[in-house]
């Protein structure tokens, strides 16, 4: 699976290693992911979700239910 959280749609970010000589090489700025299981109280299961740490403070701000419908509505997360 790609490193891309599935409640906030961010990727890693491509920069810069720049030197003490200003000399530039290329690096990627990965995301702090974590693969986390959330209870779906409407489901009455678990919902395993690959989310970065500001996905879960969102999660733990506006709910389960409604960050999963807007995160459905936006395109990252495919629910069946």
């Amino acid at each position: 699976m790609a490193k891309v959280c599935q409640i906030t749609g961010r990727k890693r970010m491509k920069g810069n290693n720049v030197a003490h000589s200003k000399l530039r090489t290329k690096r990627d700025f990965s995301l702090n992911l974590k693969s986390k299981r959330f209870w779906s109280e409407e489901e009455q299961r678990f919902i395993t979700l690959k989310v970065s740490c500001k996905g879960m403070r969102i999660i733990e701000k506006n709910g389960l239910a409604a960050t999963l419908k807007d995160a459905q509505n936006k395109g990252y997360i495919n629910l069946v």
